[in-house]
């Protein structure tokens, strides 16, 4: 394949340093060339910050941003700003791509403004790996197609139609012109969501690839998405708020009960974090939440699918919220974590 298009990888790096060789090897041993790779440290306490900044001294492929404190979307928006390439590509700093993801993906590309190539990925458990698909049907979705069988149904199911993440994916650049504004970097949960969900609602030409399982998602327990959040409730409500506004610029249809579907979807997550709260009080917590009566009145009016076994023990616990149920929910969730 020829290096017409230039591949902007960005790594937003925060106290990585365990896994941060293999990820920026797995970049840099492309069988593509033409790439550059930033790698954003987001003020890092472990020596990550140095060791980015050694790789740029021995290619100079790669550029290196340090910043403030401010969380992985706020970096991201760093590489959105400081990119040069043609298409863009995140990289989580925890996690590996295979060494030819970026030139099958480009087999996909017409060379459209606002396309975007989905491939799979590889969850990498600590004692199993588990290959992951999109739930949309490999192909290629423009017009109509794209409108009713993707962007219609990005909210208010159980199962994303495609994976909201900012990895996995490869950007034709102008797709985030202008969607940055939504970004509240305060959101620590969904904090890809706030990012891409825009995203997918302006792209023009989306590709899912069929069995392209490149990216390999390493599950870390310690990581922002698997530790316990004590303001994750916090999070459901600022990213109700952002829904709220993209949604209505961009004139989705139904949004206010997709909206209210996607809540109810969300407090499944709160449930299964608080679970994994560490403090002995992780009842009385549990219980003060979902006992509130303005979600019991959400949870009562509307209306979703748990199909998933998980899913499906996680909503009898907000729908009963008595103590053998959490206690019996909260012993599933540490097992599960611990496989």
């Amino acid at each position: 394949m020829s290096d017409n298009y230039k591949i902007t990888v960005i790594v937003a790096v925060y106290n990585s340093s365990r896994y941060l060789d293999q990820c920026v090897e797995s970049i840099l041993g492309q069988d593509y060339n033409n790439i550059e790779l930033l790698l954003i440290d987001d003020e890092s306490k472990d020596g990550s910050g140095e060791m980015c900044d050694g790789y740029a001294a021995r290619d100079e492929r790669i550029r290196v941003i340090h910043q403030k404190n401010a969380g992985c979307t706020a970096a991201s928006i760093t590489g959105l700003r400081e990119a040069s390439g043609d298409y863009y590509m995140f990289v989580d700093s925890d996690d590996y791509i295979e060494k030819d993801m970026i030139s099958k993906m480009l087999m996909h590309v017409a060379g459209k403004k606002g396309e975007i190539v989905c491939c799979d990925h590889m969850l990498e458990k600590q004692k199993q790996t588990i290959p992951t698909a999109s739930a949309a049907k490999p192909g290629v979705y423009e017009g109509d197609r794209l409108k009713t069988q993707i962007k219609e149904r990005l909210l208010g199911n159980e199962n994303r139609i495609v994976p909201i993440s900012r990895c996995m994916k490869l950007y034709e650049k102008s797709v985030f012109e202008g969607n940055e504004k939504y970004c509240d970097t305060k959101i620590r949960m969904g904090e890809d969501f706030n990012l891409v969900f825009p995203v997918l609602l302006d792209c023009s030409r989306l590709v899912v690839m069929e069995n392209a399982y490149f990216y390999h998602y390493r599950y870390v327990e310690t990581s922002m998405v698997h530790r316990y959040d004590a303001d994750m409730m916090d999070s459901v409500k600022r990213i109700e708020n952002f829904l709220k506004k993209v949604t209505a610029d961009k004139n989705m249809e139904n949004r206010e009960l997709l909206i209210r579907k996607e809540y109810c979807y969300m407090l499944l997550l709160v449930m299964k974090n608080e679970l994994r709260n560490p403090d002995k009080n992780y009842m009385e917590k549990v219980q003060k939440i979902f006992k509130d009566e303005n979600i019991r009145a959400i949870v009562r009016n509307t209306e979703i699918e748990a199909r998933q076994t998980a899913n499906r023990l996680l909503y009898v616990g907000i729908k009963r919220p008595n103590k053998l149920i959490l206690w019996t929910l909260r012993t599933i969730i540490r097992a599960y974590d611990n496989k």
